[in-house]
């Protein structure tokens, strides 16, 4: 089984990585600037300890010097309580440290402390803060570039983020577009047989008649109206789904016997109207009504049924009817004309309003 996780288990999954890479990314500014402390207050030691060095060269240099006049052996003293000074600072300075360091030898801090004792405590001071100086410098550099690695891969997980919300959005605006587009043809045709409703033959009736600017002329439009005649019976005597199939196959049979441009429509039923958008002649109609009832009595025939037939009104604007309003209207009294005077043919409506049947 194929494993699709749905938007909002991504959704969530790229929320708590986000979490987890803003917790990681705080923790190691936080280490940084723990980092930089320290390697600030190993360098304020080593600062700490350079001074105490040098007050230990002044002692040396004393030492150096005889001692036979007493300001000599003055000078000398006071270098020696210098370089005990530094060393007790020294020594305050590393006990103030947060973390365990090296203590200093408290027989180092007096001011007769043995020098050689001395001397080994800066040196192994220095060594040491120097190490700890480097290795803090050395792990901020390290933390710094996983920083920068964990900012790129946020930005990159944002980013991605953003897509993926970008296509869900633009998905689901195309599968909204996809369904009110099924929405909106299911509330303009037959289910059945996949052609317009009245509503969608109103909607092109009302465009066909809209005379476009450039035209001084009115555009002359028919409307055919058609009722299947003995249809009843396929659904008496073979079952409705019989009468289902015929409806379908006659369909197909309208659709091809008109121009594209026209509108062949289900009214309901078993009545259908044709939209001619444009016509020259009365004769041009009675050709189009003609083949239509050739087509219901083809597909009669090809089922084998043997009595369905057809009666066809047709009204015309704006030689017929006035108003292309009542096209479909003055159709079906056409239709009804020829249902009365016997059937499969077709009438017109005349100027007058009566019918001419053929």
């Amino acid at each position: 089984m194929r494993f699709r996780p749905s938007p909002a288990t991504v959704a969530v999954a790229s929320l708590l990585c986000l979490l987890v890479g803003l917790v990681y990314l705080a923790m190691q500014i936080r280490t940084v600037f723990s980092d930089q402390l320290k390697q600030e207050y190993a360098g304020l030691v080593l600062e700490t300890v350079e001074r105490a060095e040098s007050a230990r060269d002044q002692v040396r240099v004393w030492q150096q010097l005889p001692v036979d006049h007493p300001a000599d052996a003055s000078g000398y003293r006071t270098a020696r309580a210098e370089l005990a000074r530094r060393l007790a600072s020294l020594d305050a300075l590393m006990n103030a440290s947060p973390s365990a360091v090296p203590q200093v030898m408290s027989s180092a801090l007096s001011a007769d402390a043995n020098l050689t004792d001395t001397d080994n405590l800066l040196s192994n001071a220095s060594s040491y803060w120097r190490a700890q100086r480097d290795a803090n410098s050395a792990d901020v550099r390290v933390r710094t570039i996983h920083i920068a690695r964990t900012l790129i891969a946020l930005a990159a997980l944002l980013f991605c983020m953003l897509v993926t919300a970008v296509g869900m959005y633009a998905k689901r605006n195309r599968l909204l577009a996809g369904q009110s587009f099924e929405f909106e043809r299911a509330s303009l045709h037959d289910p059945m047989t996949g052609l317009p409703n009245r509503r969608k033959l109103l909607a092109a009736l009302e465009e066909a008649a809209a005379t476009p600017a450039h035209q001084a002329s009115i555009q002359k439009i028919a409307v055919l109206y058609i009722d299947l005649d003995g249809f009843k019976q396929v659904n008496d005597s073979l079952g409705h789904r019989a009468g289902d199939e015929f409806l379908i196959a006659v369909s197909v049979r309208f659709r091809e016997s008109v121009r594209k441009a026209d509108v062949v429509a289900r009214i309901g039923g078993d009545e259908f109207a044709v939209l001619i958008r444009t016509f020259s002649t009365e004769e041009e109609l009675a050709d189009i009504a003609r083949r239509l009832i050739a087509c219901v009595a083809n597909t009669d025939a090809q089922m084998g049924i043997g009595h369905v037939r057809a009666s066809i009104g047709i009204a015309s604007f704006p030689d017929l009817v006035d108003d292309y309003r009542r096209l479909v209207a003055a159709a079906d009294d056409a239709m009804y004309h020829v249902k009365r005077s016997g059937k499969n043919g077709y009438a017109f409506v005349t100027a007058a309003g009566r019918s001419a049947v053929s």
